[in-house]
């Protein structure tokens, strides 16, 4: 099992690379499309677009136990909060995967018959689900911070004094202090802030997909290419990634 999730893990990178790469090709495309002399280049980007989006199918197929085994070790942590949150989130994302496995035999010619707009809801009503479950987690872990930087200005205040103008922001009330203290924090928490981007980011895709909030191809295409950028970026420096 360990050297199976293992290897999920190295295509985790291949779906990144290929995820980047998709977007950029939407991004690209929508910039273009109203320019008459690039229709050819517009339709070539979007046929490698479609040609990643499979791709990437074929790398997922194996991540439905990945995500199974992430639930399973979620359930183990001693937060009640963090564990409620992650191991929902894995299991959304373990359904999330077996549609996109269903969508996959589909696309290849294996299983025609498929209703893909039902099963291509399923999937993204399961993905939206588990950002969800990542941004309510985040928020627990910035709500538990902002906790622990009012309690250390109410007990340490000859110590918030001595460090200068960084943080004499914190001491404004209202709105102001409140967004200052969230800087601080992200600041001084990069895996933190790296995973809060990349669930917002990937927000725009199933809102617009479920018709709860419309928006345009750039702007999906540019949030998917800046989630990629940060899923490589964690995945080749491991200590950004916020802890499981």
């Amino acid at each position: 099992m360990e050297g199976f999730v293992d290897f999920t893990n190295r295509c985790q990178g291949r779906d990144q690379l290929f995820r980047a790469t998709q977007y950029t090709c939407m991004l690209l495309s929508y910039l273009i499309e109203n320019k008459a002399d690039k229709k050819k280049l517009v339709m070539k980007l979007k046929q490698l677009e479609s040609s990643m989006s499979s791709g990437r199918k074929m790398f997922r197929l194996g991540n439905t136990v990945h995500a199974l085994v992430a639930a399973r070790r979620s359930a183990e942590l001693p937060d009640v909060v963090p564990r409620l949150c992650l191991t929902a989130s894995h299991l959304s994302r373990a359904l999330y995967f077996a549609c996109d496995a269903v969508l996959w035999l589909r696309s290849v010619g294996l299983r025609p018959n498929i209703d893909k707009p039902k099963w291509h809801s399923w999937a993204t009503k399961c993905y939206y689900c588990s950002l969800l479950m990542n941004l309510a987690r985040d928020w627990y872990e910035i709500s538990w911070r902002l906790e622990q930087a009012a309690l250390e200005e109410q007990t340490k205040n000859s110590l918030w004094q001595e460090r200068g103008k960084e943080l004499n922001c914190v001491k404004s009330d209202g709105l102001h202090s409140f967004l200052c203290q969230l800087f601080q924090i992200l600041k001084r928490n990069p895996p933190l802030l790296l995973d809060l981007v990349k669930n917002l980011s990937d927000l725009p895709g199933p809102l617009d997909t479920l018709g709860i909030y419309k928006t345009s191809p750039g702007v999906i295409g540019f949030c998917g290419l800046l989630s990629s950028l940060v899923g490589i970026l964690t995945l080749a420096s491991p200590h950004l990634k916020l802890k499981q």
